[in-house]
C-alpha cells in the first residue's frame, strides 16, 4: 500500500468515527448545561467550594468566577512546583526554578500545556498527577464553560444572566470529561501505554552514560491531554515517545480523542439555540478547513525533491517510522488547528511551507474545530464578523441568530480578534530586536525567525506545540511566553463574556425575507473566507518572512 492511500484511509476511518460519536456526544452535552438537577458528588464539590449552584450570573459575575478560579489554579501549581523537592514521590528531582515554575504553572492553567522543561527529568509522580493532570481537566472545563455562556447569550433574551460558572466547572468536569477520561484511558492501557508509579529504572549501558526510564500515570494523563486539548507530554518527546504512543492504532485514537469534544461542541450549539443548522453550519466550516489544510500538509511533505526523498517516499526527517508522513501530517493539522499542541514528529523538520501550515493552523485563532470550548466561541466571533460583512455589503442591519449585531458587539468581536495577533507580533519583535534572546535560536535566517515566530504564536492561541529548535528555558522565554499564556487566555475570554452578556440583553429580532440565511452554504463559504482573509491580511508579511521565504528558497 502506497504511503498516500495509507493517510487516505486513515483519514476516512478518522471521520467516521467522529461522526459516529458526534450526535450522542452532542446531545448529552447539551443535556449536562441545560439540566437543573445536580448529582449528589456535585452537592458535595457545591458545598465544599461554597458555592449555589442555582444563582444565575451576569457577565461580569461570570467573568469574576473563570478568573478567581484561574488565579488560585496558577498559584497552586506554582508553590507545587517550588516544594518538590519537598515532596513524595518527587522521583529525587529538585524544585523547580522560579521562572520555568511560573511559565509552567500559567502554561497549564490556561489550557496550553507549553513546556521548556524535560518532562521525564523536572516532575515527579506527585506534581504530574496532583498538579498537571488536575489542570488539564479543570482548565479544559473553564473553556466549555465559557463557550456554553456565549451559547446562552445567543440563546436567551431580554436578560443578562448567562448561567453559573461554578455549576458549568463542576458539570464539565464530572459529567463530560472525568467520564471520557476513564475510558479512553483503558484504551490506551489496552493499546500499550503506561500507568504506574515506578521509579527510574537503569535499562542498559551505552556509550557515553546509562539509559534510565522512569514510569508513571501515562495513561490517564495522554487521556486527558488529548481529550481536553491540552498537549502536555508526561515525556519530553511527547506523542511520539512509544510509553504514550505505542502504534499505528493508538495514533489514531489519540487524534480522534483532540477532536472529539470541539467537533461535537457544534451540535451541542445547535441544540441549545433551537436551530441544529445553524450547529451543522459551523461544523461544515471547521470540517473545510481541518481537511483542507491535510490536504495541503500532504501536498508539501509527500513532495519528491531529490533522491533522498524519493526513497524515503517524502519529508520523512523528524517523523516517526511507525507513523509515516500521512498519519503524522493528519496529526501536527489537528494539533495545531486545536489547541492541543501534542506532537508525534517534529515540526522544525517539516519542509518550509510544512512548517507554515502548523503556524497557519494556530494563528486562525485554533477554531477548526479549536479547543475544547475555545474553538466555538472562536468560531462564533468570527461568525459575528463575517454576518457583519455581509451586513456591510448589503446595506442592512446585520443580525445572527435574531440577534442584532450593532456597534457595541462588533467592537467587542474586533477587539477579540486583535488581542492574539497584537501579543504574537510585538513579543516576536521584541525577541527579534533585544540581542540575548537571538542567542536561544539554533538556526539562522528564516527557519531562525520562524522558531521565535512559532513559540510566542503558539503561547498566546494557547497551543503549547513547539518547532523545538529554541531553547526557551531561559529567564526571558520562560517570562515572556508565561505572559503571553495568560494574556492570550484571558484576555479573550473578556470579550466573549461581555459580548454573550449583551446578545442576551437583546430581545429576538424576527426573519424577514433580507434576513442573511445563516445555515446556509453560501454562509459557510463566506465564513471560511472571512477567516483566511483577516488572518491573511494580519499575519501575512510575519509569515513571509519566516515559512514562506523558507518554503520558496528551498
Amino acid at each position: 500500500m502506497s504511503p498516500v492511500l495509507a493517510g487516505v484511509l486513515q483519514l476516512l476511518a478518522l471521520t467516521a468515527a467522529l461522526a459516529l460519536a458526534y450526535r450522542p456526544l452532542g446531545d448529552h452535552m447539551a443535556r449536562v448545561y441545560t439540566s437543573d438537577k445536580h448529582l449528589r458528588v456535585e452537592k458535595w464539590i457545591y458545598k465544599g467550594i461554597g458555592a449555589d449552584p442555582n444563582t444565575e450570573m451576569r457577565w461580569p459575575a461570570y467573568l469574576r468566577g473563570v478568573l478567581a478560579f484561574s488565579t488560585v489554579s496558577v498559584l497552586f501549581l506554582y508553590v507545587l512546583q517550588r516544594v518538590q523537592g519537598s515532596l513524595p514521590g518527587s522521583l529525587g528531582f529538585s524544585s523547580i526554578d522560579p521562572d520555568q515554575a511560573f511559565n509552567t504553572a500559567a502554561s497549564f492553567a490556561t489550557n496550553t500545556n507549553w513546556q521548556s522543561y524535560y518532562g521525564e527529568q523536572a516532575m515527579g509522580h506527585v506534581v504530574q498527577t496532583g498538579g498537571l493532570a488536575v489542570q488539564n481537566f479543570v482548565s479544559a472545563a473553564v473553556g466549555i464553560a465559557v463557550a456554553v455562556a456565549l451559547v446562552r447569550g445567543f440563546a436567551r433574551t431580554r436578560t443578562g444572566e448567562l448561567g453559573n460558572f461554578w455549576a458549568d466547572l463542576v458539570r464539565g468536569t464530572v459529567r463530560i470529561l472525568l467520564p471520557l477520561s476513564v475510558v479512553a484511558a483503558l484504551v490506551l492501557v489496552a493499546c500499550g501505554v503506561i500507568q504506574n508509579f515506578s521509579g527510574i529504572h537503569e535499562v542498559g549501558q551505552f556509550t557515553g552514560g546509562n539509559q534510565q526510564w522512569n514510569g508513571g500515570a501515562v495513561a490517564s494523563q495522554e487521556a486527558i491531554k488529548e481529550i481536553g486539548t491540552n498537549g502536555g507530554g508526561y515525556f519530553n518527546a511527547n506523542s511520539a515517545h512509544p510509553f504514550e504512543n505505542p502504534n499505528a492504532f493508538s495514533n489514531l485514537f489519540e487524534v480522534f480523542l483532540l477532536l472529539l469534544i470541539p467537533f461535537a461542541l457544534t451540535r451541542t450549539f445547535g441544540r441549545m439555540v433551537g436551530s441544529l443548522r445553524q450547529g451543522y453550519a459551523i461544523l461544515a466550516t471547521m470540517a473545510t478547513i481541518w481537511a483542507g489544510f491535510i490536504c495541503l500538509m500532504w501536498w508539501t511533505e509527500f513532495a519528491h525533491h531529490g533522491p533522498a526523498f524519493e526513497i524515503a517516499g517524502g519529508a520523512m526527517e523528524g517523523k516517526e517510522t511507525r507513523f509515516g508522513i500521512g498519519a503524522s501530517s493528519i496529526f501536527s493539522i489537528s494539533t495545531t488547528l486545536t489547541s492541543t499542541g501534542a506532537v508525534n514528529s517534529f515540526h522544525s523538520s517539516n519542509t518550509g511551507l510544512g512548517g507554515g501550515l502548523n503556524l497557519l493552523g494556530m494563528q486562525l485563532g485554533e477554531i477548526a474545530p479549536g479547543g475544547t470550548g475555545s474553538g466555538l466561541y472562536g468560531m462564533l466571533i468570527m461568525a459575528v464578523i463575517a454576518v457583519f460583512i455581509a451586513g456591510l455589503m448589503v446595506g442592512r442591519t446585520p443580525e445572527y441568530l435574531g440577534k442584532k449585531i450593532g456597534t457595541r458587539e462588533i467592537k467587542f468581536a474586533a477587539c477579540y480578534i486583535l488581542v492574539t495577533p497584537a501579543l504574537v507580533l510585538v513579543f516576536t519583535a521584541a525577541a527579534m530586536a533585544l540581542p540575548t534572546p537571538g542567542h536561544s535560536m539554533t538556526n539562522s535566517g528564516a527557519h531562525g525567525f520562524s522558531e521565535i515566530l512559532y513559540a510566542y504564536t503558539s503561547g498566546a492561541n494557547n497551543n503549547g506545540s513547539a518547532f523545538a529548535g529554541l531553547n526557551a528555558d531561559t529567564q526571558w522565554f520562560n517570562t515572556t511566553i508565561g505572559i503571553t499564556m495568560l494574556l492570550g487566555r484571558f484576555l479573550p475570554m473578556v470579550f466573549v463574556l461581555a459580548l454573550a452578556g449583551s446578545l442576551a440583553e437583546q430581545k429576538p429580532v424576527p426573519a424577514t425575507a433580507g434576513t442573511l440565511r445563516t445555515e446556509k452554504p453560501l454562509f459557510t463559504g463566506l465564513l471560511v473566507g472571512a477567516i483566511l482573509i483577516i488572518t491573511g491580511l494580519t499575519y501575512f508579511p510575519a509569515l513571509a518572512l519566516g515559512p514562506l521565504a523558507e518554503g520558496l528558497a528551498s
